[in-house]
């Protein structure tokens, strides 16, 4: 198989005939053909359904295209990290997925790690939920997420993760008196302040089914969509909350956090990043998130190993 017969491929599918995609590509329409031919006999089955007007693709081609298409763009960038890596005085780039609760915990510590090793560094951040980083990282729109899933992709890794479970966030006037773990249950008449789900369906799916594993269905008040305003609807006192156990290094004003009684399924906070990837700017970000995470770590160890 062979590069060209990937993107004489791709071409015939998104022109949906074989005489567009020839001027397209700048070739004769017969040896198009024939090339497509060959691919479809390499490959084993039919690419594509012919009709009077045109083509379509078979299930077997819907299924490839998307594979061709990340395959090209990754094959597109190779002349490029190469040159960067050849010529010190041209900045390289990276860029960066990570989700809005990882934000102010993460980023700041992290993006002064890497221009510290890498100053001429251009990074690229995009604040996406969780499942978007994925399909990103897919598609190779990012090139590392920070992301609070476990993805079993057959092209991606996780290559940095700490765990930061789910703890429970109220006013500091009506902190419970015993010290220690919390029991939930204690909790199932109040009001909540709940995540916007728009903005992190799995988040919100934890919480909720933290409170019914506790045996309850939290009543939800008032919703965010940011970790910092949960936060600060919590400090005005209009309800609790259920919040990443990082989320206690944002100094929030009139809150306190308490880890949870109840056994819950690991939450981590994790790097996510292809298994094979020619950005050479990778190294330096992995030893740098690996240097946040483990601070981050440390600092929330009272909430994460109680």
């Amino acid at each position: 198989m062979e590069l060209r017969h990937l993107r004489y491929f791709a071409a015939v599918a998104e022109a949906g005939n074989l005489s567009r995609a020839a001027v397209k590509l700048n070739i004769a329409q017969p040896p198009l053909s024939t090339q497509i031919r060959l691919f479809e006999e390499e490959l084993g089955v039919a690419l594509f359904i012919r009709h009077p007007k045109g083509v379509r693709l078979t299930t077997a081609g819907q299924a490839l295209l998307p594979e061709a298409r990340y395959l090209l763009e990754r094959a597109s960038r190779l002349a490029d990290v190469a040159r960067e890596a050849s010529h010190s005085d041209k900045a390289s780039s990276i860029a960066v997925g990570f989700v809005p609760s990882a934000s102010s915990i993460v980023l700041p510590s992290l993006v002064r790690l890497l221009k510290k090793r890498h100053p001429r560094l251009n990074i690229e951040l995009h604040e996406l939920i969780s499942s978007e980083q994925t399909d990103a990282l897919i598609a190779g729109r990012i090139d590392a997420g920070i992301v609070r899933l476990t993805s079993r992709h057959p092209r991606l890794c996780q290559a940095k993760s700490i765990r930061d479970p789910l703890c429970l966030a109220f006013p500091t006037s009506s902190e419970p008196r015993a010290s220690g773990l919390v029991d939930l249950k204690r909790f199932s008449e109040h009001d909540f302040v709940a995540f916007a789900q728009h903005k992190g369906v799995a988040y919100s799916d934890h919480a909720n089914h933290t409170c019914i594993q506790a045996g309850f269905s939290p009543r939800v008040r008032y919703e965010a969509s940011t970790v910092h305003g949960v936060l600060d609807l919590v400090s005005a006192k209009l309800g609790i909350a259920l919040v990443p156990a990082s989320s206690s290094l944002l100094g929030v004003k009139g809150v306190a956090f308490r880890a949870l009684k109840q056994k819950m399924a690991a939450e981590f906070l994790t790097l996510l990043r292809r298994k094979v990837d020619v950005n050479p700017v990778l190294s330096v970000v992995e030893v740098s998130v690996e240097a946040t995470f483990t601070s981050v770590s440390q600092r929330i160890s009272h909430l994460v190993s109680t």
